[in-house]
């Protein structure tokens, strides 16, 4: 005989009962097979675990001993049950969403705040990285669900709308533009920049408008982030260009934006994912969510 949920059962009812024919009728089940089940789990643990008399069973030392242990151990097999059907349902799992840094920092936030709040056993992994980067990788089943400002890639992906942003130049205070409210892009060329690391879509964006009209970007520095941008911008380093939502989000103090009239400045933010039928059901529901169906 194996130690077995069912014996461990009918011995927490048989002291919760305090007798073998009330736990049999708990547990619709002859008192023989109880009394049984018992005798096979005394022979099997080695231990006298029930003390029987005219008044009924009491349990030893022993008894008591495993009466915690059996309640605990059923306890942990029903949590697996109700663990295991949370997944099936989607209520319980994890999504790996790559994503650039114009959705984190637009976007992202408050979108996972709110899923978290209707599916607080879902885990949700985020990771910046390049579009470029995100297309390959979601396309190589490394990550569930990818967001990428659209571009081509080439990617065997599927995709779906997300969000709009707008691209804005930032200026130091002071500088010759700065007191500029509108801008055309080749109105900026003469000026240097600080532009987002090359690999992102921005630089490249960036790099292909000028070379579109037959100029060059001058680019004084790179930095990973738009805080770092913002950041060498209001020291004066050079200008900028970033989504217009995400200034927001920094102190400027020391700069100011001027509205960039471009065609190209209104961008797309795309969803993308390897199969949205082969989808985990919690990165399904995250899908969902972020297509606000």
């Amino acid at each position: 005989m194996k130690l077995d949920p069912v014996s461990l059962r009918l011995f927490i009812s048989v002291i919760e009962e305090g007798t073998i024919t009330a736990a049999a009728k708990r547990e619709h089940i002859a008192a023989a097979a109880v009394s049984k089940r018992l005798s096979e789990l005394e022979e099997l643990l080695d231990s006298k675990l029930l003390t029987r008399t005219n008044k009924g069973i009491t349990p030893t030392t022993a008894g008591i001993s495993l009466l915690y242990m059996a309640r605990s151990a059923l306890n942990n097999l029903n949590e697996i049950v109700v663990q295991m059907r949370d997944y099936s349902h989607g209520r319980r799992g994890s999504v790996h969403v790559l994503a650039n840094i114009s959705a984190i920092t637009q976007f992202m936030p408050g979108l996972i705040k709110s899923f978290m709040d209707l599916y607080p056993l879902i885990n949700v992994a985020l990771e910046e990285k390049e579009s470029l980067g995100i297309t390959k990788a979601v396309a190589e089943n490394r990550a569930d669900i990818g967001i990428f400002t659209r571009m081509p890639h080439g990617a065997d992906i599927e995709v779906f709308p997300f969000r709009k942003d707008r691209l804005t130049l930032l200026v130091p205070n002071g500088h010759p533009l700065a007191d500029r409210k509108i801008i055309k892009f080749t109105d900026t060329l003469d000026y240097e920049y600080v532009a987002l690391r090359s690999g992102t879509h921005l630089n490249f964006q960036l790099i292909k408008a000028a070379n579109d009209i037959g100029r060059s970007l001058k680019i004084r520095m790179e930095v990973s982030t738009y805080d770092a941008l913002c950041l060498m911008v209001q020291a004066g380093v050079g200008i900028g260009i970033m989504p217009e939502e995400s200034v927001g989000i920094y102190k400027m103090d020391g700069a100011r934006t001027v509205v960039l009239d471009e065609e190209w400045a209104l961008r797309e933010l795309t969803l993308c994912v390897r199969s949205r039928e082969g989808l985990s059901m919690a990165a399904g529901l995250f899908l969902e969510h972020l297509m606000g169906e």
